[in-house]
């Protein structure tokens, strides 16, 4: 099976384009899409935090994805961490200091999309670096998954058979201990 993160590149409003501007990217916006077609994510001016709803693409090319195969207990991990911290808000503060110093500053119980992501990726394993990034905009986010191409969502891989390896995936409990609190 797969996860996928989608990358937003389009036009969308004036904080899609202010965050495009300061990071110097095509990007303004990512969610992690999982293989019943949910996406996770968090939206600035949105009082739901952290929350899980049916992914759409209103217009494809306004999107690239990034795919990554997962097995049952990476996607375990991602649930988990999902649960966790579903409802949590928009780390306004963490996002605009991180950007302003040359380290990442992180609000205990607030997010926002791309950071979210990365936590959720890291503590699954599937990607590392991530406490060596200061800025973690959409752009950073889409250079620290290694060796993968972005696609169209037309092209995201049909799922992979995991059954026939695993049996059972062990229920993880993620700490607090990679939290910075500002």
């Amino acid at each position: 099976m797969n996860i996928c993160i989608g990358l937003y590149k389009g036009d969308g409003r004036l904080h899609n384009a202010i965050v495009r501007r300061w990071t110097d990217s095509i990007y303004s916006h990512a969610e992690l899409i999982l293989p019943d077609t949910t996406s996770i994510t968090i939206f600035p001016f949105s009082l739901k935090g952290v929350h899980r709803e049916p992914f759409k693409v209103e217009v494809e090319k306004d999107w690239d994805f990034i795919c990554v195969p997962v097995n049952p207990y990476e996607l375990n991990i991602i649930e988990s961490f999902y649960e966790q911290t579903k409802g949590e808000q928009y780390d306004w503060v963490g996002m605009i200091a991180s950007q302003l110093v040359p380290f990442h500053i992180k609000h205990q119980r607030r997010w926002y999309c791309s950071e979210w992501i990365a936590y959720a990726l890291r503590r699954a394993g599937i990607i590392n670096g991530l406490h060596e990034k200061a800025d973690m905009s959409p752009e950073v986010l889409s250079r620290l998954i290694p060796h993968r191409e972005k696609i169209k969502f037309s092209d995201i891989p049909e799922s992979t058979d995991w059954n026939s390896t695993w049996t059972q995936v062990t229920h993880f409990a993620p700490d607090d201990s990679d939290k910075k609190n500002v």
